[in-house]
């Protein structure tokens, strides 16, 4: 017995060691991760935005130290700007004549037309891209995957099909950045109530963090 109880104490001694150590993991990691993230999208912007800011406009070249966002700061500005000039009549006329230059261009047409479509709809504050989630069968019947809605369909693929369809992107975990466009009969697909925030949070953890669970539901006939 005298044998029993000091292993026992230095078990338990371990135990709240390794549960501090986790605990410490799950509230450092979180935090690290973000302002590594941040930091590295600063210097990211900061290294190739600064060699093109005028000496007379970077605050670098009268302070003995550099000041990190700086690049950030002057690439805001400069998209403020830029967006002020095209939203008046000059801007859109000299828009106009460029887009027709790259119109003329088999190869830069395709990919300058495909990227400026991408970025109005993700941009444009009307649309309801990706405002929607929902359950699909996927990779085969009997399987569900998470999906996000990102527009109708009633183009050439509409007409060749038999189905109403849907545009459904399917992200991969953990990367939700890539992933799968699928054209989704309207009938096949579960609409769920949780947020697009909600629904990445479920694909990048692999089903790890449910940020929608349900309070359970009481028996009625209970009691």
């Amino acid at each position: 017995m005298p044998d029993t109880e000091p292993h026992k104490t230095e078990k338990n001694f371990l135990q709240r060691i390794r549960t501090y150590f986790l605990t410490g993991l799950v509230v450092a990691s979180p935090v690290g991760i973000t302002i590594y993230l941040a930091v590295a999208f600063i210097e990211l912007i900061d290294r190739n935005v600064k060699p093109l800011i005028p000496a007379i406009y970077n605050p670098e070249t009268y302070l003995p130290f550099p000041i990190p966002g700086t690049g950030l700061v002057f690439l805001f500005i400069l998209l403020t700007l830029l967006g002020f000039f095209a939203a008046n009549f000059l801007g859109r006329t000299l828009i106009r004549i460029g887009e027709k230059i790259l119109n003329r261009m088999p190869v830069i047409r395709s990919i300058y037309n495909t990227l400026k479509q991408i970025f109005e709809t993700v941009i444009s504050e009307n649309t309801g891209s990706f405002q929607e989630v929902v359950l699909v069968e996927y990779p085969r019947r009997g399987l569900w995957a998470i999906a996000f809605i990102s527009g109708e369909n009633s183009g050439e693929i509409q007409s060749k099909l038999n189905d109403d369809v849907i545009n459904v992107f399917l992200p991969t975990t953990p990367n939700p950045t890539s992933g799968f466009l699928l054209f989704v009969p309207k009938k096949d697909i579960i609409h769920l109530d949780m947020t697009p925030d909600e629904g990445a949070k479920y694909v990048i953890s692999a089903g790890l963090v449910d940020p929608t669970i349900l309070p359970v539901k009481k028996d009625s006939n209970a009691g």
